[in-house]
């Protein structure tokens, strides 16, 4: 996140009826599970209203959750809804001083995300992993802790190769890229690694294995060194009402004003969803220099 940043102004973000619209929309289309991003998910002013909407939508499955856990305490209500089975917490460092300069948070600040994992942990029927983000020279040397910290709270883990989204004045992307072979490599010289193949089909672009005698699970994401576009089934939805067909490719199509300038919204919206499949690119661009790179940062991309 840029560190001086200009927010949307609120008109021009989805109405709490906007966004009942599009899911009522993608769920009738076939959607089984829909996940929570951002940004931050556990700020917005209606959040529990957003989650017990879908919890009652006839045919949604799963709700998934993705935040930075400092949250957690005060949504704990929320959560035990009955279609809420998954939270993913990102979390980077165990230590204070590095957690503070990758986030910018206060070092103290780690404490309420650690207190928000352990919530998480307890909650019967969610399944909780830990997002790490791992950067060379910055956090790599924290594998081990991270990892024992997953186990210690029964907690699943995935290693995410950091996507080129925005230009970061802070840090030279090549010098502290890290990939997840590397990373694998690793874990392997510490845990015996049983793959999961079966489950692959339902944990989307993750490829993960179960650290032999333990209950959790690891699992890398990885745009760059092993490409998962052509297992994909992945769109998402912006804030600001665009669909967007793939992370890494500039493709966005507009529901907010397809909505708002329809007599029949939730039909044109069904309409417009099915006809963008058409579109969903075939492979992203992140590793292709001749192609326009995606400028948007992740915190303005939510959904």
């Amino acid at each position: 996140m840029p560190e001086k940043m200009t927010f949307a102004p609120r008109n021009s973000l989805l109405t709490l009826q906007q966004i009942q619209i599009v899911s009522q929309a993608f769920v009738e289309l076939g959607i089984k599970k829909i996940r929570l991003t951002g940004g931050e998910p556990l700020i917005h002013p209606e959040f529990s209203a957003v989650v017990s909407y879908l919890n009652q939508l006839d045919g949604l499955e799963n709700i998934a959750l993705t935040t930075n856990g400092s949250k957690i305490a005060q949504q704990v209500d929320t959560l035990k809804l009955a279609k809420v089975k998954q939270v993913n917490i990102s979390l980077d460092s165990l230590t204070p001083r590095i957690f503070s300069s990758i986030t910018r948070q206060k070092p103290e600040h780690l404490a309420s995300v650690l207190d928000g994992i352990k919530i998480a942990s307890r909650l019967p029927n969610l399944r909780v992993r830990l997002n790490v983000v791992i950067m060379r020279g910055i956090n790599d040397h924290e594998i081990p802790a991270m990892l024992n910290f997953a186990i210690d709270h029964q907690c699943h883990i995935a290693f995410i190769e950091e996507m080129p989204l925005g230009k970061d004045a802070l840090f030279e992307r090549k010098e502290r890229t890290i990939s997840n072979k590397e990373v694998l490599s690793r874990i392997q010289k510490m845990h015996t690694l049983i793959p999961l193949i079966q489950k692959q089909a339902l944990r989307g672009p993750a490829n993960y294995y179960r650290m032999d005698g333990t209950q959790s699970d690891v699992g890398f994401i990885s745009p760059h060194s092993n490409n998962f576009c052509h297992q994909c089934n992945r769109i998402r939805l912006t804030r600001s009402g665009k669909l967007i067909l793939c992370l890494g490719n500039n493709d966005t199509i507009d529901l907010k004003q397809i909505i708002e300038t329809s007599d029949y919204p939730l039909s044109a919206a069904k309409s417009a969803i099915t006809q963008a499949m058409t579109q969903k690119p075939e492979s992203h661009i992140f590793d292709t220099p001749s192609k326009p790179q995606v400028i948007r940062f992740m915190n303005a991309t939510g959904g």
